[in-house]
């Protein structure tokens, strides 16, 4: 066939500073799925991309034509309103476990499509699969049946779900690409959108331990997803949230689902609850039901029941003892004072070096390794206290974990003054 457009037309238009028309950018997202446009130039655009930047009706039309290049999802059958949530990745962030069953006690349908961990941040997939006979893969048609009955999924992306992304997200970590606003949001949004929510909240993290390290552009980010949402019709909020330390007390597979389940029996960390809480209210009043009470479906045992349900739905044993590792070690205060600093990405570090997490996307991983937090930031400490503890079934792991800790923690004299855990609220507009 006779190709619409030159690939190196397109980069030198955007290495320019131009626009890219929308007939260019349907080309080269069509032609580079297809191999037409080779890595190299698809590596050159997205730098120039990267330099350059995208207007919002770019960004758009890229988004668009990445969900063209596969598949949609349909939940207008179903009798209830959808609403899922999506996190830009953090430490000890297990919040899409207690939250899914939780939104879907107020009969809201949750289809949460997750992914597996890379690198400091835990994948919501690894965690679910510490539970025994729990499975992430399911059809297109058991996604829906569930949905219809329990109210709520956490499992895999098909490969039809925008195969453009796939491509273009391997391509921008190994060419110092990933940063490039426009091609986050639209890998983010691109998948959500075609997986065909209704509503849409995004956890956008800030701080040591997220991607975004910087509040201006984690907010930059925000309104940009906001804003595909909003023009592709998902009604899309987000909220700027701290990652400067780990989500409540643990990091790690098994560590975290047992972590989640004390929330959802109504107990467990405030931060947990809290952001909990806040995600499920802003998920529930984009779905059209504003005042309902939240925090009392998990203290009741509702939002309980619904986890459990949603576990042996996908084949998981919900009573289940889950997996502990073989070897600890401990991590002890280095002085008398108020821990006033507990670095998130040294302890995603520490969680991933135990086995938690894997530098390649086919590398296994460990149920229950880890690292267990025993203080917070604000919590008065002695020398020699027990600050945190590290799991593993690999002994040998233990001093390349304790070596990623070795600046993560600072101990001081004076009062400590706590941040907000939501820092903004960015809707459309």
């Amino acid at each position: 066939m006779t190709e619409s457009f030159d690939a190196v037309d397109v980069i030198v238009a955007k290495r320019d500073g131009h626009r890219l028309s929308d007939a260019q950018i349907d080309w080269v997202i069509d032609a580079y799925t297809r191999g037409v446009v080779a890595e190299e130039q698809m590596s050159a655009l997205n730098m120039a991309i990267l330099l350059n930047g995208m207007d919002r009706a770019e960004i758009a039309r890229w988004t668009a034509a990445m969900i063209a290049s596969g598949e949609r999802m349909d939940f207008s059958a179903l009798r209830r309103p959808t609403a899922d949530k999506h996190s830009t990745g953090g430490v000890g962030d297990k919040i899409t476990l207690p939250l899914a069953p939780l939104v879907a006690v107020f009969d809201v349908a949750v289809p949460q499509l997750s992914g597996r961990g890379l690198g400091h941040t835990g994948g919501t997939l690894d965690k679910l699969e510490s539970i025994p006979g729990w499975r992430a893969a399911l059809s297109n048609e058991e996604m829906m049946a569930q949905l219809d009955d329990v109210g709520a999924v956490i499992c895999q992306a098909g490969s039809g779900l925008a195969p453009a992304d796939r491509k273009l997200y391997a391509l921008r970590d190994v060419t110092g690409t990933v940063e490039a606003i426009p091609l986050i949001a639209s890998s983010i949004m691109s998948k959500k959108i075609a997986e065909g929510t209704g509503a849409l909240v995004l956890d956008v993290k800030v701080g040591s331990g997220a991607f975004m390290k910087n509040v201006d552009r984690a907010r930059e980010l925000a309104r940009t997803m906001v804003d595909l949402g909003t023009d592709a019709g998902v009604t899309t909020v987000a909220l700027l949230t701290d990652m400067d330390t780990p989500l409540g007390l643990t990091a790690g597979n098994a560590l975290e689902v047992r972590e989640s389940l004390e929330v959802l029996a109504g107990g467990g960390p405030a931060d947990v609850v809290e952001l909990t809480v806040a995600l499920a209210q802003e998920m529930l009043s984009a779905a059209g039901k504003p005042d309902v009470d939240v925090a009392a479906a998990l203290s009741d045992g509702r939002a309980m029941d619904a986890w459990r349900r949603m576990i042996r739905a996908q084949g998981g044993d919900a009573d289940a003892v889950l997996p502990v590792a073989r070897h600890t070690e401990q991590i002890l205060a280095p002085a008398d004072g108020v821990l006033s600093r507990l670095d998130a990405y040294a302890v995603g570090i520490a969680a991933w070096r135990l086995g938690a997490g894997r530098a390649r996307k086919e590398d296994p991983v460990q149920a229950g390794a880890g690292v267990e937090l025993h203080a917070k930031p604000g919590d008065t400490v002695t020398a020699g206290q027990r600050l945190m503890t590290l799991h593993t079934d690999t002994p040998e792991r233990f001093a390349r974990a304790t070596e990623a800790l070795a600046d993560a923690v600072d101990v001081t004299d004076g009062d400590y003054e706590a941040k907000p855990l939501v820092i903004d609220r960015i809707v459309a507009g």
